[in-house]
């Protein structure tokens, strides 16, 4: 919980020094502007921290209690990452359909003439297909995570679908880069989101290609197994003699 916490207020607190959830003059399409950014900064970063604890660091078990906390801590950066990501989904998509029926009334561009150049003008030639592939990555992955989360769903098929989520990150992952707030860039925020973003992104491929299992096998013999028939659950004791790096 404290290290949960500790993300999050980390990302707040840095996205707090570079803008504000209270813009001046205040209104629905001001503030949806700071949200949309606020919850897709946190998100990504909070996803990017479970993607890289899905690897099993072992430099960070000691920190995290434990093998067992840290799969915790990733379950609820999980969690955490579909509720800030639905709320980035609701202000960014919802707020066009209320426009499209007519409950909002869109306020004139600003900036809509205005010539860009260099890196911050092709970074705006690539936001169509970041938001295209962002949504798309959103849905499948909230489909992912919920199922992870339905204790009724079949182990074996469970294993497939959730390592499918490390191919819905990437996509994510270019939809964060590229629409993230230009000005971000400068800001310690832009700083750590990026190398968030990064980090998740080798993450997302050393576990597509199966890279924590097959650099940790270890030669091992069941020596015992007992079964505990009222909590469904087999306790296998395994001797290790060499290369066990200690969980």
């Amino acid at each position: 919980t404290f290290t949960f916490v500790a993300v999050v207020l980390l990302l707040t607190g840095l996205w707090l020094l570079a803008d504000t959830l209270w813009p001046e003059p205040f209104s629905y399409f001001a503030f949806r502007s700071v949200f949309v950014q606020y919850s897709g900064v946190v998100a990504m970063g909070v996803m990017s921290v479970a993607m890289i604890l899905a690897t099993r660091p072992a430099r960070l078990e000691p920190y995290l209690n434990g093998l067992d906390k840290m799969y915790r801590l990733h379950k609820w950066l999980g969690i955490g990452s579909l509720v800030l990501a639905t709320l980035h989904w609701w202000w960014a998509k919802g707020t066009t359909w209320m426009v499209g029926w007519g409950w909002l009334e869109k306020p004139a561009g600003k900036g809509a003439g205005q010539q860009l150049a260099g890196l911050e003008a092709w970074f705006r030639g690539q936001r169509g297909l970041a938001e295209t592939l962002g949504e798309w990555a959103f849905y499948a992955a909230a489909v992912l995570i919920v199922l992870a989360l339905v204790k009724a769903f079949p182990y074996h098929l469970f294993r497939i679908t959730h390592k499918l989520l490390a191919v819905a990150f990437l996509p994510l992952a270019w939809h964060s880069f590229i629409l993230m707030k230009f000005d971000y860039w400068a800001a310690p925020i832009g700083w750590l989101t990026q190398f968030a973003v990064v980090a998740g992104s080798i993450a997302a491929v050393l576990l597509l290609l199966g890279w924590p299992g097959k650099v940790r096998k270890v030669p091992g013999e069941v020596v015992s197994v007992t079964r505990y028939p009222e909590l469904r659950v087999f306790e296998f004791l395994v001797r290790v003699d060499q290369g066990w790096s200690v969980h």
